[in-house]
């Protein structure tokens, strides 16, 4: 379960690293021609997408690697990760795989069998 988290995570953590090149590009071309934005439309908050296009696969490639070694931690990232593509971007035809990805390998991270520690992680 932890190598199919690690994959996953880094996956989602590409594609989201994609999306997020795009939602970055644009809110940076609307601020530089606003006319851009009144024919095309414009995000509501131009910020928390420039946050969420560069958080968003950070936090989901450190937790697919880190969850080979350490599952909650990795699990909790990718978890942070999926909310954060949702919340900034929503569900949609270009984020369903990013956020779908990183769910599961959140899921997979926090329910692997064999904890971190001598103790249990919760």
């Amino acid at each position: 379960m932890r190598n199919a988290a690690l994959t996953l995570g880094i996956i989602a953590g590409v594609f989201g690293m994609i999306v997020g090149f795009f939602g970055f590009g644009y809110t940076e071309l609307v601020r530089a021609h606003t006319e851009l934005g009144d024919t095309f439309g414009n995000f509501a908050n131009p910020d928390v997408i420039r946050v969420v296009s560069v958080l968003s696969p950070m936090l989901a490639i450190a937790g697919g690697a880190m969850a080979h070694a350490r599952a909650l931690w990795g699990g909790v990232l990718l978890a942070i990760s999926a909310a954060g593509m949702y919340w900034g971007y929503g569900f949609n035809v270009f984020t369903m795989f990013p956020i779908a990805f990183a769910g599961i390998a959140a899921l997979l991270a926090l329910a692997a069998g064999k904890p971190d520690e001598p103790r249990a992680h919760f």
